[in-house]
């Protein structure tokens, strides 16, 4: 059973006078998601590399409130950087509701093919590492910050205790993973994995944590594909526009709470939900039963219990 997901539009008027900051926004999803969210009356805190100061300053000049928009320069690896930040988003625009955690890149070569030095011993794939920095590391990063910093503002009443909301792009290869870039698969299903284990401390703090899974989306990172010939070929393509309405939606749906949309043209499907609903006909009644009750069991005896620190070296 699927579940497609259906875009209520008067959500967007909640967008009005709220402040979102987004990784990776200076050009892409990450500035299509900006624009969508400025469009409808929120600022916005765009932060990206330094390097494209001139595409962000560019992208401002292009939107619709251009004063409800600053640029902030960061590398989402970089923990000052990135919390100054979210430092300067507040003090401009007073608070911090809605982050997007957009930043993201991919190998520009096959990281399992192993090279070898002149002593023929095999040689670490820096690539490899940079991948995993910047799209696991930095998003757990962008996540943690943003759980602070959201957790500080007060609820929206005595009545709903939702205080904002992140959203944690992913991507299809965070479900699927035969495409062979080893890199970019790894790190996001990474990224479903900080989806599914930061629910239980975003619900104490009054915080919606949601997910996209963009499929195939024309930008710099897919540049290597000819676009025309996957239209051709008949396959669903995104437009960045399109995956930054489903990030505006997962943002402001209230009701919307540790879920994924899978973004494939005019598919847009949830996962979470789905694989929740046949758990006991892929493990078997008797396994889901057990596997229920030992979850059962954590959350009544507090979460795992952590292994004692270890010196790390």
């Amino acid at each position: 059973m699927h579940h497609q997901i259906q875009h209520s539009p008067e959500l967007l008027a909640s967008v009005q006078g709220k402040t979102a900051l987004i990784t990776g926004a200076a050009r892409g999803i990450g500035a299509a998601t900006a624009c969508l969210f400025n469009k409808h009356g929120a600022n916005v805190v765009i932060t990206d590399l330094s390097f494209l100061r001139e595409s962000a300053e560019q992208l401002i000049d292009t939107l619709e409130h251009p004063g409800k928009a600053i640029f902030v320069p960061g590398s989402i690896t970089d923990w000052a950087q990135l919390r100054d930040v979210f430092k300067q988003g507040i003090a401009k625009f007073g608070r911090i509701d809605i982050v997007v955690a957009n930043a993201g890149i991919m190998e520009s070569n096959t990281v399992l093919d192993v090279d070898v030095d002149d002593y023929g011993d095999p040689i670490e794939s820096a690539e490899a590492v940079k991948v995993l920095d910047v799209n696991l590391k930095g998003t757990l990063n962008t996540l943690r910050l943003g759980l602070h910093y959201i957790s500080q503002n007060q609820p929206a009443s005595p009545e709903n205790p939702d205080r904002g909301s992140i959203v944690l792009v992913s991507s299809t290869s965070g479900y699927f993973g035969t495409t062979g870039n080893a890199a970019y698969i790894a790190s996001k299903h990474g990224t479903v994995g900080l989806l599914r284990a930061s629910q239980a401390k975003a619900t104490s703090l009054g915080i919606r944590i949601n997910s996209i899974a963009p499929n195939y989306t024309p930008t710099y990172i897919t540049a290597g594909f000819d676009r025309n010939s996957i239209k051709e070929a008949g396959l669903e393509v995104n437009t960045p526009e399109m995956v930054g309405t489903a990030i505006m939606y997962a943002a402001v749906d209230p009701e919307r709470r540790g879920t994924c949309c899978l973004v494939a043209g005019q598919f847009l499907r949830e996962l979470e939900l789905t694989q929740k609903s046949f758990v006991s006909s892929w493990l078997g009644e008797d396994l889901a039963g057990a596997m229920a009750r030992f979850g059962k069991f954590l959350a009544e005896t507090g979460g795992y219990k952590l292994p004692p620190s270890t010196k790390i070296i």
